[in-house]
């Protein structure tokens, strides 16, 4: 299927990988339909780009992919609404803030991960309540 997007222009994509968000992103409770990309395959920065609005992209990253110490428990009501049922259909993305005149400021949101079921193609954002991570962890250190 092909889709207009802002960013990457017309892409094609397969319906397999869309990704339906039945817990949605945070302040963008109608969109539900979104596809990773990943326009060079040696970066760390991918894109979860919407499917019903073509402006929207967000640059995400693995934390695992970081030396960072990042662990996440998933409560069960998630567990149960995504359909997870293994370790290993999970994947964990976080979603950065890159500014644009400075790119040694971009933050990473430890605390509401994006939780994709890979199994089923659905996903979701979590708020990590009382976990103590931050919303605008810095990924690089000021020297």
């Amino acid at each position: 299927m092909k889709i207009e997007t802002l960013r990457f222009g017309e892409i094609d994509i397969e319906e397999a990988r869309i990704f339906d968000f039945v817990l949605p992103i945070i302040g963008f409770d109608k969109l539900k339909k979104f596809v990773i990309l990943e326009p060079t395959k040696d970066n760390l920065f991918k894109w979860l780009q919407s499917v019903e609005d073509p402006t929207l992209a967000f640059p995400i990253i693995s934390v695992s992919a970081l030396d960072y110490d990042y662990t996440i428990d998933i409560a069960d009501n998630v567990i149960e609404a995504l359909g997870i049922t293994s370790v290993e259909s999970v994947l964990v993305m976080n979603i950065t803030s890159i500014p644009q005149n400075d790119p040694s400021g971009t933050t990473i949101n430890l605390l509401a991960p994006l939780i994709f079921n890979i199994d089923n193609q659905k996903a979701g954002q979590v708020v990590l309540s009382g976990s103590g991570y931050d919303i605008s962890y810095p990924m690089f250190k000021k020297v």
